[in-house]
């Protein structure tokens, strides 16, 4: 499968005078405007002038990167070296964006594309009109060097000094373009690659993560099948650990059976609010390049509403369901972190309080569940369960689905991994008591239990499971299992955690400041959990934007940043929850002093909470830990040395 649109000898490509604009223009999907036919004409007669001394290697123009969704303008495949150019007709100047482009690109070929993960990899912005610059050849440890600049008279020069210093055993150009793409997308990237029609196995990993995601997916799909042929009312619960792609299998399937002409009809809910405003503000987005590449127009208004067919809140799902008592349209509804749901308590007094139904009797389960039960002949409820994700008051967890099930819905078939007998799912109970033995069904396929948010590591979650459940040898054992591919360090220094970020993340890669939503004690370090950052901005905004994530002056919480990631993460760490050489100590701050936790359930969700702010960074994160101050009642150096000395007990480096 050849992912350029040109690919050549560069013997040949010197030669030819017509071959690589014919096949450009014969490649190219759209309707070809006069400029970019004439950037592929500047760019072609730069390189027969550069390249005129290298005739044993290779060109490629317009190679593909399918997770970025974009094209690399130029790759060199030479002396065993891999060189992507960014091209910039009439630049006069090497600008940031572009630098950031390049970037991106080299690091999605060496950490995605199997032929290119030991290959040295030189990055060039080529900017025509730009002023020369001169250049250094520097590696980071992945052996992806930084940026060089060119113009269209120095290319050359930049290529010769990049052969005199190094050079590499061959490769085979057609291996090279043909070797598996193995990308793992941010959930941001995987909605938009879903929505543009590509299948799940297309975006993600070749590994066992992969695997196991395929094999839910293909699960997922057999039920939904049997239950539409054989007119069942089927409820799946699909449980895995952090990061596992839960969410990725639910937008996959409402990808696939978001079609209304076969009466089936499906859709993603979730009351993560931020998570759904992010990919419906990413996809919306996304619909309006994607046109404007085509040479066609369409208002972001227009495309807002057509993705809210795709990802909706549940509570306007729930909401639109109260007026009346036909069923909806949707056949298949699959609700995002449904243990999240409200119990009947939450459900009610919101009910009583925003809807005027002072009487309502049904927890959210319940209700959700009654609202599909309403087709006559057949529907299917995906429930993605994450373990140890309730964050908030009122959100009843699994019982609650299995209560409803149990009391006013023994007839609906039910599907479960076998690990939904886990403490951390069932919270002690027995959620299979009483449920119709014939309508239940275990299958591990419904199960992920590989992480693929990090493609840096796979032991992320179980290293946060035990440094929160306070086993101190075994959170040491894993973090060294983890090593530098993932590093992870602590500071007392807020600045220096911010440089960390800044000197770590390279081109796009997403970084910012999270921290817990009760951290009100970080504000003497310029942190403000009470102002609250616009996911939509927060996420998907650029670094000239102070509002984004990138200006490290807004900070997200777990309510922000649940189910959405980022590539490199501070976390700051208060003083509500304290290591007292054993075991956590849970705090509040009310007023104008600290208060004790008493209550199970807030300390369940204070220590799930830290567990999701510990788990959203792809590659890396950086915990600061304030030093306190002994002059302030409420931030006292003890509160804050313990869990320092903790981090460092568990093997976690300074980096004061």
């Amino acid at each position: 499968m050849k992912r350029s649109y040109y690919s050549s000898q560069i013997g040949t490509f010197l030669h030819s005078k017509n071959d690589p604009i014919v096949e450009l223009t014969q490649n190219h999907p759209f309707d070809l405007k006069g400029t970019q036919r004439d950037s592929w004409l500047a760019s072609i007669e730069i390189l027969r002038e550069a390249l005129s001394s290298f005739q044993q290697g290779h060109l490629l123009l317009e190679y593909a990167i399918p997770r970025m969704g974009k094209r690399v303008d130029i790759v060199i495949l030479l002396s065993g070296l891999v060189i992507p150019i960014e091209f910039k007709q009439n630049a006069t100047a090497y600008d940031a964006y572009a630098i950031d482009q390049v970037m991106d690109y080299s690091l999605d070929l060496k950490n995605f594309q199997a032929e290119s993960h030991f290959r040295k990899i030189f990055p060039i912005v080529l900017a025509s009109d730009a002023p020369t610059r001169e250049n250094t050849l520097c590696p980071y440890d992945d052996l992806v060097f930084a940026p060089l600049f060119a113009n269209t008279e120095s290319l050359g020069e930049v290529i010769s000094l990049i052969m005199q210093e190094h050079v590499d055993a061959p490769i085979c150009p057609e291996e090279w373009e043909e070797s598996a793409y193995s990308p793992t997308p941010t959930i941001i990237e995987a909605a938009q690659a879903l929505y543009k029609k590509h299948h799940v196995k297309d975006i993600s990993r070749s590994d066992s993560g992969a695997i196991n995601l395929h094999e839910t997916s293909n699960c997922l799909s057999q039920i939904i099948e049997d239950a539409k042929q054989n007119h069942k009312k089927a409820i799946c619960f699909v449980t895995g650990v952090p990061g596992a792609g839960k969410t990725l299998a639910g937008l996959n399937i409402a990808n696939e059976r978001h079609n209304c002409d076969e009466g089936e009809h499906a859709v993603f809910l979730s009351g993560n609010g931020p998570l759904v405003a992010v990919l419906q503000e990413a996809l919306a987005r996304d619909k309006v390049a994607e046109a404007r590449e085509k040479h066609t127009r369409i208002r972001i208004t227009e495309a807002r509403r057509a993705t809210k067919a795709f990802i909706q809140n549940i509570h306007h799902f729930r909401d639109a369901s109260l007026g009346t008592e036909d069923a909806p349209i949707e056949k298949v509804a699959i609700f995002d972190e449904a243990q999240r749901a409200w119990t009947l308590e939450q459900t009610r007094k919101f009910m009583a309080a925003k809807k005027s139904r002072p009487n309502f009797n049904h927890s959210e389960p319940d209700f959700l569940i009654s609202v599909m039960d309403r087709h006559e002949d057949w529907c299917v409820i995906v429930c993605l369960i994450g373990g140890g994700q309730e964050i908030n008051t009122g959100e009843a967890g699994l019982p609650e689905w299995f209560r409803a099930i149990r009391e006013n819905y023994s007839h609906w078939h039910v599907y479960a991994s076998p690990q939904l007998t886990e403490f951390e799912y069932t919270q002690g109970t027995n959620l299979f008591s009483n449920i119709i033995r014939e309508n239940l069904n275990h299958n591990s396929s419904l199960h992920l239990s590989v992480s693929v948010r990090s493609f840096r590591s796979e032991l992320l979650s179980k290293f946060v499971k035990t440094l929160l459940d306070c086993k101190q040898d075994q959170a040491r054992e894993l973090f060294e299992r983890l090593g530098p591919d993932y590093p992870i360090c602590v500071t007392r220094n807020v600045d220096r955690a911010k440089q960390w970020l800044i000197e770590k993340a390279r081109g796009s890669e997403r970084y910012g400041l999270l921290a817990y939503s009760g951290s009100q004690r970080l504000r003497p370090h310029g942190i403000q959990v009470k102002s609250k950052a616009d996911p939509c901005l927060w996420f998907l905004n650029g670094k000239d934007d102070v509002r984004s994530s990138y200006y490290l002056e807004e900070v997200a919480t777990e309510f922000e940043i649940q189910g959405l990631e980022l590539d490199w993460a501070c976390l700051a760490w208060d003083a509500n929850l304290r290591f007292n050489g054993t075991e956590w100590e849970y705090r509040a701050f009310k007023g104008t002093k600290w208060q004790n936790v008493n209550d199970k359930t807030r300390k369940m969700y204070m220590k799930n909470a830290y567990r999701v702010l510990l788990t959203r960074a792809r590659q890396g994160m950086v915990i600061f830990v304030p030093e306190g101050n002994d002059s302030d009642q409420t931030r006292k150096s003890h509160f804050y040395d313990s869990i320092y000395d903790y981090l460092l007990s568990i093997g976690l480096p300074s980096i004061e």
